[in-house]
């Protein structure tokens, strides 16, 4: 059996104010034709499939599309499951729809997937809580998965029904222990009933794992943090099922593999880098072929749609301008370094030569006064209204006086507003 394993999709999300939907729409479609051209035989989606609780229409419109195509007709299943910026209930909204066309969304941990089969012979054999095993077109073998989409701590106690079983007088280290244990009973009871070596064993999930022992891995600039589930800290591969073959694994941006042992447990990273710590940064979809009673092996996919995202720092307005006009097809941040501050003409001949810059962040080499100070970097940290009254001075000579400020005050509320 071959299964595509992908993650974090993001669709919707925006690069400050650089919209991306352009190179996803191109990403998603490479996927779909990674999907024919391996003839696989189940796509998993883990996790975070929108930026957003509240995505755009065409982000959703793009989703749909996607998942229907990689169905091929319904001949090929496509589980889908909800991580930390998807909206659980949104997730499961279109499943009755969905199932239809063999397509599976999975919101909550705890969610049953309704028994459905279809003219191509697609079927679900068995579904509880946190599992489904189907019956796939053209394989001889049942696809058995455990399942645990993205919860915080509070739903993740209602969904594994143990909430009798903990205290608010435990430390948060045997809190900690406690989800992890608890997580690892529910994945041996499920394995125990269901997962032999008669079928294909995987475990799809959207939550932060670790070998124990290893340095942690960073989690994405920007994202929203979940090292603990909730509450909950990093859940361990000692705690995977000896039976799983496989654990396809969302969240983190970058593709990696958490380990060998009990099986390949991996994070297939996100189809584009979606922030300047992703810079230079290759992507990829993971290809799983497993047989009953054996060893999975992974394999990585490179992906090539998508802008590349540098960050290059330029010394002076001309060095930035030859650089630029070599690099077009990117998105860049730019730290120029320069004595003096960047002018209205300066800013409009780099946007000029290049379309896709994102931020430019000015880096003072000289010894231009800063108000009484004489600094060679400006302080990112000070306040904006700091920051523009060194400005107003360094252009104008003079103090901002009370009505000025008074108006760039209303303009930065204007845009937190926003």
């Amino acid at each position: 059996m071959k299964i595509l394993h992908t993650s974090d999709w993001h669709l919707g999300k925006r690069l400050d104010d650089f919209s991306r939907m352009e190179e996803q729409r191109a990403v998603m479609s490479e996927i779909c034709e990674i999907a024919t051209r391996e003839e696989v035989h189940a796509v998993v989606v883990a996790g975070d499939l929108f930026d957003t609780f509240n995505p755009p229409t065409e982000a959703t419109e793009l989703l749909y599309s996607t998942l229907k195509r990689l169905t091929d007709n319904g001949i090929r299943p496509v589980i889908a499951i909800a991580g930390n910026h998807d909206s659980p209930e949104r997730t499961e909204a279109p499943d009755p729809l969905a199932r239809e066309c063999g397509i599976v969304f999975v919101g909550y941990p705890n969610s049953v997937v309704p028994p459905f089969e279809l003219e191509t012979g697609l079927k679900v054999l068995h579904s509880e809580p946190g599992f489904l095993e189907l019956a796939l077109p053209g394989t001889e073998v049942p696809l058995r998965i455990l399942l645990t989409p993205y919860a915080n701590e509070a739903r993740l106690k209602t969904c594994l029904e143990t909430c009798s079983e903990t205290n608010g007088q435990e430390s948060e280290e045997d809190r900690e222990a406690n989800l992890r244990r608890l997580l690892e009973k529910k994945w041996q009871e499920l394995a125990g009933r269901y997962c032999n070596s008669n079928g294909i064993n995987l475990l799809v999930s959207h939550l932060f794992m670790n070998r124990m022992g290893a340095e942690l891995p960073e989690e994405p600039e920007e994202e929203k943090p979940i090292l603990h589930v909730g509450g909950a800290s990093v859940v361990y591969t000692e705690n995977v099922p000896d039976t799983v073959q496989y654990v396809a694994l969302g969240h983190l941006h970058r593709m990696q593999a958490v380990d060998i042992q009990p099986c390949p447990v991996y994070y297939s990273g996100s189809p584009l880098s979606y922030s300047f710590a992703e810079a230079n940064q290759q992507k990829y979809v993971m290809l799983v072929e497993v047989e009953a009673g054996a060893a999975a092996c992974a394999r990585e996919i490179p992906l090539t749609e998508g802008k590349k995202l540098f960050r290059k720092r330029a010394v002076g307005i001309d060095d930035a301008l030859q650089w630029l006009s070599e690099n077009t097809d990117a998105l860049v941040e730019l730290t120029l370094a320069t004595d003096t501050y960047l002018t209205a003409t300066d800013r409009r001949r780099l946007n000029a030569v290049h379309p896709g810059i994102i931020s430019v962040i000015p880096e003072l080499t000289g010894t231009t006064p800063l108000t009484d100070a004489r600094q060679k970097t400006i302080d990112l940290s000070r306040s904006m209204e700091d920051l523009f009254r060194d400005y107003f001075h360094h252009e104008k000579g003079q103090e901002p006086n009370e009505e000025i400020m008074q108006l760039f005050t209303e303009m930065l509320a204007g845009e937190d507003e926003l």
